[in-house]
């Protein structure tokens, strides 16, 4: 049987704000891992032709991931998450921005705050993206973030369901 998994994405112009709540069919511990783990993250994150590749992570209160989308075409479009809280299997706070291959962060970036709620047969993530600025989010917006998003969700549920079966 084919579960109804619920998928919203809200932006707040005015609060600069992106709200993506997902249901994922999977326990905790591994929807968990897959946004905390580099090897399962690069599996997934990005949208289908991209591909994505970690430089480094190191998950933990100051640490940090950068990693880089790769076109087909091999342009890559590299990012600098730094991690700013994490309560293990329910919260985790970073820091995103763009960055070049070195890790140079743009000026502007945006705060990210993932929730993970165990509702039994299902986890349920809560993403809110706060901006710092209206051209951060217009650029978010202008490259396709919500269709690309929402491309990497369906990703990570096949990958899920494939972590799953083994």
């Amino acid at each position: 049987m084919t579960k109804d998994l619920q998928f919203d994405f809200t932006v707040d112009k005015a609060a600069k704000t992106v709200v993506i709540t997902r249901e994922f069919d999977a326990e905790l511990s591994l929807v968990w891992d897959a946004f905390t783990t580099a090897e399962l993250l690069d599996q997934w994150v990005a949208p289908k032709p991209w591909s994505a590749r970690t430089k480094h992570m190191n998950f933990e209160v100051g640490g940090s991931r950068l990693y880089a989308m790769v076109s087909p075409e091999g342009m890559e479009r590299w990012a600098l998450q730094k991690y700013t809280a994490i309560t293990p299997k329910t919260h985790f706070k970073m820091f995103n921005a763009f960055a070049d291959a070195a890790g140079n962060p743009e000026a502007e970036g945006s705060d990210w705050d993932y929730q993970f709620t165990d509702q039994g047969e299902t986890t349920k993530v809560i993403i809110s993206i706060y901006n710092e600025s209206m051209a951060r989010l217009e650029r978010m917006i202008e490259m396709g973030f919500k269709e690309g998003y929402a491309a990497s969700m369906q990703n990570l549920q096949a990958l899920l369901l494939s972590l799953s079966n083994k």
